[in-house]
């Protein structure tokens, strides 16, 4: 199991990475190996502003859907366009090429307030 330490998470396994003022969203190693394969990610939210913890799309395998919840503020910028053809790169690199939308945090302090990786590695352990 991967926890990049350069990442924050959430408790409901989405990761981000801030890159100047714009952040990487993305669901962790853990999500994606108990999702199982990804077939379909739908994000609708492009270009719109949403809060912490909203929805900001799907992602579907072979049995369910599953929901996806921004980790901070901001305003959705971009989905990452390789997933439409190729959803599976979320199983083989979800913290590089299986990224799933890039945000513009209304507040990138709210980043630090996030678990590092060892306190998401506890919730994922228990």
């Amino acid at each position: 199991m991967n926890f990049p330490q350069n990442l924050k998470y959430t408790n409901e396994h989405e990761w981000i990475r801030v890159e100047g003022d714009i952040a990487y969203v993305g669901i962790t190693d853990y999500a994606q190996e108990q999702l199982g394969d990804i077939v379909f990610v739908d994000i609708p939210t492009v270009g719109e502003t949403l809060e912490a913890g909203e929805t900001f799309g799907t992602i579907e395998v072979v049995k369910t859907i599953s929901d996806l919840f921004l980790p901070v503020a901001g305003e959705v910028m971009e989905q990452n366009e390789a997933l439409e053809e190729n959803p599976e790169l979320v199983n083989k690199d979800p913290y590089g090429e299986g990224w799933l939308i890039k945000v513009k945090p209304t507040d990138l302090k709210a980043v630090e307030d996030l678990l590092d990786a060892e306190a998401y590695k506890a919730v994922v352990n228990g």
